[in-house]
């Protein structure tokens, strides 16, 4: 994998997309709904397949299992030319069942199979983290050590935190370690800012990027005030589905960083690459590309 722009470990998965007339769902014995779809998914998928379709030079490593799920991550890979390494458990590919009501709002429920436990033989990512221009680490318990590994490899990292609630010792130890740091601001609330800069302090982290779908998004860079950055409406491409927005905004500020924007210009570019994934159906089955993405920077 030497030559790789970014790494990205672990976090595939295949989502099980269910479209409902309405979240909360009634409680009823039966609702009819469209067609249940299956897609290859899940934070990393998301992250790698974003980068390589701006033309980032990306890999991927992860953990799956010798099922059609696992099935289905590969041919993905394959046919989107990919590099994948992977090592298979018993336990199987991890499964989201995603409800998605017609603003395109989503309840997952998430299957993370693997035992947290689960013991990762370090040829998985060892040499790999020390030939990438980035890592981009997801928060599988046994990616810790491929995001230390990375560390002690002298390679820029980042994570995405996701859903965190800025107490649990999980996502602390990530928080800590990463050079870039993604999180939901679902959980914290009025916190955001405060637990931004808590990253910051006590940990390596050069930027905390707290996402908030609609309301936009927060950066925060040491050294520097905090900034404040708008939802992007896209014409034409009206929400359908926002399953991938976060790992498209992630991708695309991957993209920028790497080569040489601002920081405000990558979130930039992060909102819009989000805005742009939840235009289709589904999970990750549209990205921006390199040319759309500096048309909606130069035009936006």
């Amino acid at each position: 994998m030497s030559g790789t722009d970014v790494l990205v470990v672990g976090g595939a998965g295949v989502d099980t997309i269910v479209r409902v007339p309405a979240l909360p769902l009634p409680v009823r014995d039966s609702i009819t709904v469209p067609p249940i779809e299956d897609f290859t998914a899940h934070t990393g998928n998301g992250v790698a397949l974003g980068c390589h379709a701006l033309g980032l030079r990306t890999a991927f490593v992860d953990v799956i299992g010798e099922d059609d799920q696992g099935r289905l991550v590969r041919r993905t890979y394959e046919e989107a030319g990919l590099p994948f390494r992977y090592m298979t458990h018993p336990s199987g590919t991890r499964r989201s069942v995603n409800l998605v009501d017609p603003q395109g709002n989503r309840l997952s429920l998430y299957d993370p199979r693997h035992p947290s436990d689960l013991d990762v033989d370090p040829a998985l990512y060892r040499t790999a983290v020390g030939e990438a221009r980035h890592v981009h680490v997801s928060i599988m318990p046994w990616a810790a050590d491929a995001l230390a590994a990375a560390v002690a490899a002298g390679t820029p990292t980042s994570t995405d935190l996701h859903d965190w609630n800025g107490e649990d010792g999980h996502h602390r130890r990530f928080a800590r370690q990463a050079d870039v740091v993604f999180v939901s601001a679902a959980e914290l609330g009025d916190r955001a800012d405060a637990v931004a800069g808590e990253i910051i302090e006590r940990g390596r982290a050069q930027a905390v990027v707290v996402m908030a779908g609609a309301a936009g998004c927060r950066l925060t860079v040491r050294g520097e005030p905090v900034r404040a950055f708008p939802a992007v409406t896209l014409p034409g491409r009206p929400v359908v589905d926002s399953n991938g927005a976060g790992d498209g905004f992630v991708a695309a500020f991957l993209y920028a960083r790497l080569r040489g924007d601002s920081w405000a210009d990558a979130a930039r570019a992060g909102a819009i690459a989000g805005a742009y994934a939840c235009g289709t159906a589904g999970t990750h089955t549209s990205f921006v590309d390199a040319p759309t993405l500096d048309h909606e920077l130069a035009h936006g």
